[in-house]
């Protein structure tokens, strides 16, 4: 696959998985992770879409911004920024075999976990910063964790505009702390920098457009085709394909 037809691939995906996520409420980095990973191989796949999530999260909370809880934002960025900065690095250096097994695991464990987890016990603010360093080291080796933590701020009692807002700044402290890492493993080289520059409004455009689609399957239908892609891909990723 050339450059620029991997190129409006990546786009075309990230417009309609991020368009489809906001209409079924999950996690758009997610489900792009594997795609972006069979287009251009785990190592630049992270970082770009790290670039991808920091911009549109960056917009969540700009548009949210007078609703954020900030004492649960506080808390996660202290958590969050040594993990995020310390396994940012190993996956710099790791090799990236074991990673990319690791990665097919976890989305394979994900779905496993969506079907028998049960609602945690309401957070308090203090448990944030716990929340936050599981996530960066999390989101730092496999690119993306959101449908996992996404639960506590749930739980915690955030809705509406402040879960959107706050939910999206941890995210973009998360996704920052995670863009120096990789910058300090050489990993933000001139072609991530450029597929992240052209990736990340096809993203913002792609949220924007789901919340005006008009839904034409059920969320029950969609999520167990999201299942099985997630499935496939994390047994094609556990294989080395």
């Amino acid at each position: 696959m050339t450059d620029h037809t991997s190129l409006v691939a990546a786009s075309v995906a990230a417009y309609l998985l991020a368009a489809l996520s906001a209409v079924t409420g999950f996690g758009g980095g997610v489900l792009l992770l594997p795609v972006f990973t069979a287009l251009f191989g785990l190592r630049v796949a992270v970082p770009v879409l790290t670039l991808a999530q920091l911009v549109s999260n960056g917009a969540r909370t700009a548009f949210n911004r007078h609703h954020l809880d900030r004492v649960v934002i506080r808390n996660f960025a202290l958590g969050v920024v040594p993990t995020a900065l310390v396994f940012g690095l190993l996956f710099a250096k790791a090799p990236a075999e074991p990673l990319q097994r690791l990665l097919g695991a976890f989305l394979v464990a994900m779905v496993i976990w969506r079907h028998v987890r049960t609602r945690p016990a309401v957070p308090s603010a203090r448990s944030f910063v716990t929340i936050g360093a599981v996530s960066g080291a999390g989101s730092a080796l496999l690119g993306s964790v959101g449908p996992l933590t996404a639960l506590f701020f749930l739980a915690y009692g955030l809705v509406k505009d402040a879960y959107i807002g706050t939910e999206a700044a941890g995210a973009v402290i998360l996704h920052a702390t995670k863009v120096a890492a990789y910058g300090a493993g050489d990993l933000l080289t001139p072609r991530v920098l450029t597929l992240g520059a052209f990736l990340a409004p096809a993203t913002m455009l792609g949220a924007w457009t789901g919340k005006r689609l008009v839904q034409r399957i059920s969320d029950t239908t969609f999520r167990w085709l999201v299942e099985v892609g997630l499935v496939v891909s994390g047994a094609l990723l556990l294989a080395g394909r």
